[in-house]
Order: C-alpha cells, then sequence, then structure tokens
C-alpha cells in the first residue's frame, strides 16, 4: 500500500514537472513572439513614417553629400553597355570624387535603389526614355544600375528603327529599360541618331506620329527635350519635308518649345491610358560652358573643374526660366485634363554640379585640330555627364517616384 502511495506520489511529481516545463517553454514563445513583433511593429512604424516622410518631401530641394561608401552604385568598367561617350576614367579622367556625392533633400532621405525590385515592378513591361543625349545618359545610367543583377545570359541590346531604338531586355523578367531617338520630341530634320547635325534646324510642330509609333504601349515614360531648343528661332515646317507646297516659317524659341510641346501633350491624351502607363518629363539639364557665372575665369569652362558650386540656389544663364515656365504650365494643363505627368526636376541640383562633365575625358568623333590640341578647353564637353555620376541621381529620382509616389 505505502509502495502504491509512493507511485502516485511519484506520478504527480512528473506530471507537475512536465506542467512546469510546458509553462516555461510557452512563456518563452510568448516573450520572443512579443519581442519579434514589436521589432517587425517597430520596423513597419519606421517604414511607415519614411514614406509618409517622403510623400511630404520635396525631394528636389537638398545638397550633395560626400559618400565614398555607398557611392558609386556601380563601377564604369564594370558596365557591360557604358559610353564612351560618358565613360570619363576609361578616357583618362584621375580625378574620381565626381562618383562619390549622394543627392541628399533636406528633409527625408532618398530610398536605397534596389536594381532586383526595379526589374520585378517591370516584369512584362517597358520603360522608355525618349528625347536627345542627355536622356540616353540617363538611360545608359539606368542600364548600368539594373545590369549587374541579371546574369550574363539573360541580358541583351539591340537597336532597330534605323538606330532610334536601343532596346535592353533582361530576359528573365521579360522586361526592356528602351531609349528612343527623339531630340525635339515631334519631327525635324535633326531625327537621324547619327547624322543630325544640320546648319537650319527645322521642324514639323504638328507631327509627333512618325515618332510615337514607337512607345504608344510603354508602361513607364520618361521624356525630355531642351537643348535642342537653345537657339533664337527655328524654322517651322507645315506639310512634309521635301513638299513644295509646305509653309515655313521662322519662329522664336520659347514660342515654337511650347507649339510642339502642346502637340506632345495632345498626342498623350488621346493616346495615354491613365491606368496603365506612368509619365514623367525630366526639366532642362543644365551646362556649365561660362566659367565667370560661377566667380572662374572668364572664357573658361568646365575643363579642369573639380569642385562643385557651392552657392544654395545658383542658376547659371545656360537654363532659361522661360523654358521652365512653359514645360510646367503644359505638364499642368495636362494635368487638369486628367492624365498625370510627373516633372523630375533636375536643373537646380545639377546646377552645383560643375565638375561632373566629361569635359575632355571621352571618346572623341573626329579628330582634334592642333589648335583644339594646344586649348584643350575649346573641346570640352560641359554638355553631358560623366558616368557613374549626375544621372544616376536623377535615376533615384524617378525609383522614388516609380515606387513611393
Amino acid at each position: 500500500m505505502a509502495k502504491a502511495h509512493q507511485i502516485v506520489l511519484g506520478s504527480n511529481w512528473g506530471i507537475r514537472n512536465i506542467f512546469q516545463s510546458l509553462v516555461a517553454i510557452l512563456t518563452t514563445i510568448l516573450v520572443v513572439a512579443a519581442i519579434y513583433l514589436t521589432q517587425e511593429g517597430e520596423q513597419w512604424s519606421n517604414e511607415r513614417n519614411k514614406l509618409h516622410s517622403l510623400s511630404k518631401c520635396n525631394l528636389f530641394s537638398g545638397k550633395w553629400v560626400f559618400d565614398n561608401e555607398s557611392y558609386p552604385l556601380y563601377k564604369e568598367h564594370q558596365c557591360t553597355f557604358m559610353s564612351d561617350q560618358l565613360a570619363c576614367e576609361k578616357f583618362g579622367r584621375k580625378d574620381l570624387s565626381y562618383q562619390n556625392w549622394r543627392w541628399k533633400p533636406h528633409q527625408c532621405d532618398l530610398p536605397r535603389f534596389n536594381a532586383t525590385a526595379l526589374l520585378e515592378r517591370l516584369r512584362n513591361k517597358r520603360m522608355v526614355f525618349v528625347g536627345d543625349s542627355l536622356n540616353r545618359g540617363q538611360w545608359v545610367s539606368m542600364v548600368c544600375l539594373v545590369e549587374s543583377s541579371v546574369p550574363p545570359t539573360l541580358k541583351s541590346m539591340r537597336t532597330i528603327a534605323n538606330g532610334s531604338l536601343n532596346i535592353f531586355k533582361a530576359e528573365e523578367y521579360n522586361a526592356t529599360i528602351e531609349f528612343y531617338w527623339a531630340p525635339l520630341l515631334v519631327e525635324s530634320n535633326s531625327d537621324d541618331p547619327v547624322n543630325h547635325r544640320v546648319a537650319e534646324r527645322t521642324v514639323r510642330v504638328q507631327a509627333i506620329e512618325k515618332h510615337a509609333r514607337y512607345w504608344t504601349d510603354a508602361d513607364i515614360l520618361v521624356f525630355n527635350t531642351f537643348l535642342w531648343w537653345r537657339r533664337r528661332a527655328m524654322n517651322v515646317l507645315w506639310g512634309s519635308f521635301g513638299d513644295p507646297n509646305g509653309i515655313s516659317k521662322r519662329v522664336g524659341m520659347v514660342r515654337v518649345y511650347e507649339m510642339a510641346l502642346r502637340t506632345w501633350s495632345d498626342w498623350l491624351e488621346v493616346h495615354i491610358k491613365p491606368n496603365k502607363t506612368k509619365l514623367f518629363f525630366v526639366s532642362m539639364s543644365p551646362t556649365h560652358q561660362k566659367a565667370h557665372e560661377w566667380g572662374g575665369t572668364k572664357g573658361d569652362n568646365c575643363y579642369k573643374e573639380t569642385d562643385q558650386i557651392t552657392e544654395e540656389g545658383y542658376w547659371g544663364n545656360g537654363s532659361i526660366p522661360s523654358m521652365m515656365r512653359v514645360v510646367e504650365n503644359v505638364i499642368e494643363n495636362l494635368n487638369g485634363r486628367g492624365l498625370n505627368v510627373q516633372l523630375l526636376n533636375i536643373t537646380q541640383l545639377s546646377e552645383y554640379r560643375k565638375e561632373g562633365h566629361p569635359s575632355i575625358y571621352r571618346k572623341q568623333w573626329d579628330p582634334l585640330t592642333e589648335e583644339q590640341l594646344s586649348n584643350p578647353k575649346t573641346y570640352a564637353d560641359c554638355i553631358h555627364w560623366c558616368l557613374p555620376g549626375v544621372p544616376d541621381a536623377w535615376n533615384e529620382l524617378l525609383y522614388a517616384y516609380i515606387f513611393h509616389r
């Protein structure tokens, strides 16, 4: 009997131990879960606050911050499709600090560029850059930003439409990032992607369909046009090229620019599906061709420049406010008609970067004369931008709008 009682007591003791162990395990699980959920909640809250901050932030007002730990976002020599027009390191530039600057808005931080996330967003889609060589530079930047995330056998580049349309494709995602050459957006006698230097530029301000048929079904469209309009007046043609009955007239710069952008906006309103296509317009890219504008020696330009302009709000004479207002008015009018176009206002942030141009460090398409060789600043390119460099920031802004706006 005593033995049976002892067995019962031992059994109860064992059950109690098991119960206490289970309670301890459950308590541990609950504590760990609470910590995890708290951390997740904090992370979610931080992400929510970050997104809220981004939505309220003026992304175009800020400063350049030196960051040689995170930047550049890619290496020039590792970009398979780098352009010799923009490969400054390859063509002898030794001061490479232009690659290490990050754009920092005053009120927030730009989201970190995630190539895989962008390619996933572009799955089965087309992103098309349309415009001039500056927009082509932004396209090259975008290709360089994403292509390292794509295995060599799963990416390709091809050119169609007589060289006007360049198509980078990430096969795994069935995604394309393209550039279409249309420096004035509307039809002109400068539409050949190679032979476009003409003595007298002529535009058909009411004709855009020849170009537009190549980007009608795009999912993201990024437009620009400014540089090629910078002349006092331009020939405007009503009628076809070669038509003896065509009417031609000289029209002032701002007015002809507005006429062309009205044609562009009317085309968008008729052909673009707002629930399918995101639309962006990149503002004028500044040039640094007159050093006296930033306090340098008269007659000099961006040649040998290695520092930025530090004067906040600096604005060079090469950027024309009246042209900017035309763009803003056309876009505002389009938005009022129910078609949202986001203006990527890259002008001010790029104004500071006088050291970011290729200068003499690029491929020269024509042989240099003895006079040029003896005075390098005469052939310095102070219009385009070295890569990696300033256009990467433009694409970080584009990325922020695609994902967070």
